[in-house]
């Protein structure tokens, strides 16, 4: 399954945070335990994986698979899979998915630490399969994960949380045996974006600022993110002044004398660990023209935030589904 250049840089904006102060299967998919494959996936095996750190050898089909990437859980679930180990990068509590894939568990995960995962607790887990598709993709990371069993890191040339939603639907299912499955979600994706963006013809060129409340002010996402490329895949184009101050970085922090780059078309705004109206109720924010005029939607319901953030197969369904109609509103 080739990688489309869709939603490039799946980094939150909350786990730099963090660093610097979790679509069910198609009925006919068994969803099984402990990261079992049905009988389907089977024959998959041996597979290759071709990764950022070179190719990874699964000589039989895993059976206890543990899922420390962004989003690599809620990935393994909607192929029918169920890690017995599970990182929870934004904190949903419980089994740390997101409400799009939950009550696909029969057994909760154990859950592992994101940035700073125990590899005792790992190991403890016993897994023939670790993936880590997305996360910061440091060479001492994966090389303490291969130690413990086989892992699947980032693809090649990818950099640290930048893995879009089809590369690793492409990894994960290679993984799994399950790339049909993978396969079939993927253009399910991409069906769903062709037609929330036929049917808002409104969205094509119109610009549009995407940014985040945090603790530190506000910040200005750029292309390569995983948030604007969600945007820009239904027909919108990222605000060129900001796009102009975009680093190596996926965002850009946004001074209060600079809060006038958040107006555009439509402003999409979203608060990190903060409550919105500490930002919201701000004169500077308030004198933007998007806002005064009612084309800025701001998502304060956390799990569309986060659907609209984590960037995976299962979450963007959700975010189509759920967000799309308040972006509609606002340009009515």
């Amino acid at each position: 399954m080739p990688a489309r250049p869709l939603l490039r840089g799946a980094a939150l904006l909350a786990a730099a945070a963090l660093v610097v102060t979790g679509c069910g299967s198609d009925d006919d998919t068994d969803t099984t335990s402990g990261g079992e494959a049905g009988s389907s996936s089977s024959g998959a095996f041996p597979v290759t994986v071709t990764t950022a750190f070179g190719d990874v050898e699964i000589e039989e089909e895993p059976t206890r698979v543990v899922a420390l990437g962004w989003g690599d859980a809620e990935t393994a679930l909607a192929l029918g899979v169920q890690p017995v180990g599970a990182s929870d990068w934004l904190a949903f509590g419980g089994e740390g998915v997101g409400p799009w894939s939950e009550g696909l568990y029969d057994e909760a995960p154990e859950i592992i630490e994101t940035t700073e995962p125990s590899y005792e607790a790992i190991a403890a887990l016993e897994p023939d399969l670790i993936l880590d598709t997305k996360s910061d993709g440091t060479q001492e990371r994966y090389d303490q994960l291969s130690r413990i069993a086989p892992t699947v890191g980032q693809p090649t040339g990818v950099g640290a949380f930048q893995t879009t939603y089809d590369q690793q639907l492409e990894l994960v299912g290679q993984a799994l045996g399950r790339t049909d499955e993978a396969d079939e979600l993927a253009a399910e994706v991409t069906e769903a974006f062709e037609t929330a963006a036929a049917e808002n013809p409104a969205f094509e060129g119109t610009e549009v600022a995407v940014a985040a409340f945090l603790s530190t002010g506000y910040s200005a996402y750029v292309q390569g993110d995983t948030r604007v490329d969600f945007m820009e895949e239904l027909g919108f184009i990222n605000k060129p002044a900001i796009q102009e101050l975009a680093t190596d970085s996926f965002y850009i922090p946004v001074s209060e004398e600079q809060v006038s780059l958040l107006d555009a078309d439509l402003t999409v705004a979203f608060p990190i660990y903060v409550e919105a109206a500490e930002y919201t109720s701000n004169p500077l924010w308030q004198a933007l023209p998007s806002v005064q005029e009612g084309r800025a939607v701001v998502l304060e319901d956390e799990a569309l935030a986060s659907a609209f953030s984590i960037g995976t197969a299962p979450s963007i369904q959700y975010a189509l589904e759920n967000a799309v109609p308040l972006f509609a509103e606002a340009l009515a």
